[in-house]
């Protein structure tokens, strides 16, 4: 147990800034009590409301709140702000910025007593953090039944609305289709020399690969293709795709779907494939436990498993709703526990690190 609190707070540390922060919680920052809002509700009570008055009790109380703040990763969230202020009116203000980041401003804001931002959107583990640092209120929303199972977690303080499925992907012009890999040994083959590349931080993606094959099977095969053929370390699964489209690095080993399968509507020489079962792992968004407009952060919650995730749709991303039937949710996938991930994150790094990173300290 020592080691999972360890672990944790490694991952906290490492994203909270080297450390400048330590996380909310263990400071006594977020204690059982919070303020009410100006409607005399709490916001466990805004967040728990049920029955045909719900969504005119949010509308009223967001109204005279007058505005949402959102703290959230991809820009494909803009339009959906874009279009919550546009339907009910209210005033969205929105800050944009890498997951780790996100976790930090949250966090830093919390120790400091200072309560700006009204909900998250972020990755899995980051958004499991703010759980584990009490810093998250629990949603019963009446669209939560329209989720896939594993979208939902048991503690309800955030909720999976995006899938985020791992695949492969290749430069068309550099790469014929039938000559792609249909195995991890596959990569051991000298062609692929000087072509490979992945996303510098998928520690959990190699955790998982590694769990398929095992563990010291697995860490020779990628240690093996990695001293025979290199692979690229790139930053970022946008600018990765970006590299696979120009051609630099032909072929990633982990891009999010949306990535290459938007690329190619725009007519870049991309596409994607799988080499084993996808592993995929949730955006998620929560309403955060001291938000300074809850009924509007609970209005924009409801917003977003509705007409957020059918704008979504548009963007080439895998809405959790089942109201969307899409290819990509018949395959089966193997989601990664953000729990298992913040637990072990010191050990997955490592193991990463030791195959693909030889240079990290």
């Amino acid at each position: 147990m020592r080691e999972n609190k360890l672990g944790r707070r490694r991952f906290l540390k490492g994203a909270l800034a080297a450390g400048a922060v330590t996380g909310a919680a263990s400071l006594g920052i977020a204690g059982p009590a919070f303020a009410q809002s100006k409607s005399g509700r709490s916001i466990a009570e805004i967040a728990s409301l049920a029955g045909d008055d719900r969504r005119q009790i949010l509308l009223e109380g967001a109204k005279k709140e007058g505005e949402l703040s959102l703290y959230f990763t991809n820009l494909g969230v803009v339009p959906v702000a874009d279009a919550f202020a546009k339907k009910y009116g209210i005033k969205v203000k929105t800050w944009r910025s890498e997951s780790s980041s996100i976790l930090q401003r949250v966090t830093s804001e919390a120790t400091g007593n200072r309560f700006q931002v009204d909900a998250v959107l972020n990755n899995a583990p980051e958004m499991e953090a703010l759980h584990r640092e009490k810093l998250l209120q629990a949603v019963t929303s009446p669209y939560l039944k329209e989720l896939m199972p594993e979208a939902i977690q048991k503690h309800k303080e955030w909720v999976g609305t995006t899938v985020e499925m791992f695949v492969q992907a290749y430069n068309t012009n550099k790469i014929k289709k039938e000559d792609l890999p249909k195995t991890y040994q596959d990569l051991l083959d000298p062609k692929w020399k000087g072509m490979l590349g992945i996303e510098g931080s998928n520690y959990h993606w190699f955790a998982y690969v590694l769990q398929d094959i095992g563990q010291e099977k697995g860490t020779k095969l990628f240690n093996d293709i990695v001293n025979t053929n290199g692979m690229s370390l790139r930053q970022g699964h946008s600018l990765l795709g970006q590299i696979v489209a120009s051609g630099d690095v032909p072929l990633a080993m982990t891009l999010y779907s949306w990535g290459p399968d938007e690329l190619k509507k725009k007519g870049a020489p991309i596409d994607r494939f799988n080499i084993s079962q996808p592993i995929a792992m949730f955006t998620g968004m929560g309403v955060v436990k001291k938000a300074p407009h809850p009924h509007a952060a609970v209005l924009f919650y409801d917003f977003m498993l509705t007409d957020g995730l059918e704008i979504q749709l548009g963007q080439s991303k895998i809405p959790t709703s089942n109201r969307f039937d899409m290819a990509q949710k018949k395959i089966p996938m193997k989601f990664i526990d953000p729990g298992l991930y913040l637990d072990n994150y010191d050990k997955w790094r490592q193991t990463f690190d030791s195959v693909f990173n030889k240079t990290a300290k």
